[in-house]
């Protein structure tokens, strides 16, 4: 709020563009044409605007959060995948980078992430999606890691190939069956579960996941602080190369 009032956070314009146009953008530059939308709060708004997306709607998004919202999705999942947060901006190389790999599970990491964090005052860094890593693989993706520790913060973009894809549905009724209703991980209930929860959770059974790093070239929009850190330092005429 106020940028969210009327409609969804991935309206928000930076540099004249919506959040989702940059997304878009940065698909569409590597080949990716096929753009399904998960959405709950003003989803109407989407569907409007961008009529050739698949839409997938998450009903009960007041009671639910990141994880179960991705899962309203599962029928497209046969097949190899990306996802990403509606409320990020990123550029097209880390998603040329991120597709290139040839791993099951790869995972978006700015290894420059503190460098937002300077000036991010409404939004502290052990709220941030961090990762540790070891010889390419990543080894926790958590909240609690220190600044010390972490090689990183993901930034909400993931490729499954239809290896990972299968595993990572398969986990998660596995999962859904066992804590459906009960706390799972940090989170209070197993609706309320984040993305990164049910990754740690496939990390420690041993499911392989890599890092594919980007220094930089990645904002989260979170706050209003966050748009105007956004406004003033991601524009068309400054992105990295």
């Amino acid at each position: 709020m106020p940028t969210t009032a009327d409609t969804p956070k991935c309206f928000a314009e930076v540099d004249g563009r919506r959040l989702l146009d940059w997304t878009v953008d940065a698909f569409r530059q590597n080949g990716i044409d096929k753009i399904a939308f998960i959405g709950g709060y003003r989803i109407d708004c989407v569907q409007e605007a961008y009529p050739d997306f698949t839409y997938r709607h998450n009903t009960d998004w007041p009671n639910n959060n990141i994880l179960a919202s991705l899962l309203y999705a599962e029928d497209l999942m046969d097949e190899p995948f990306m996802c990403c947060y509606s409320d990020i901006l990123f550029t097209p190389k880390i998603v040329a980078d991120v597709l290139s790999s040839g791993e099951d599970i790869a995972l978006g990491v700015d290894s420059e992430w503190l460098v937002r964090y300077e000036q991010r005052t409404e939004h502290p860094s052990d709220d941030a999606e961090k990762v540790t890593v070891q010889k390419g693989a990543v080894t926790r993706v958590h909240r609690q890691i220190s600044e010390e520790a972490a090689h990183g913060e993901f930034i909400g973009l993931a490729k499954f190939s239809a290896a990972g894809a299968a595993a990572f549905k398969s986990h998660y009724h596995k999962r859904r069956e066992e804590f459906a209703g009960r706390p799972f991980r940090e989170a209070k209930v197993f609706e309320k579960a984040y993305l990164i929860h049910l990754l740690q959770d496939m990390i420690e059974v041993g499911q392989r996941m890599v890092h594919v790093d980007t220094p930089g070239g990645y904002i989260e929009v979170d706050t209003q602080q966050d748009f105007e850190y956004a406004r003033q330092f991601w524009t068309s005429r400054h992105l990295p190369n």
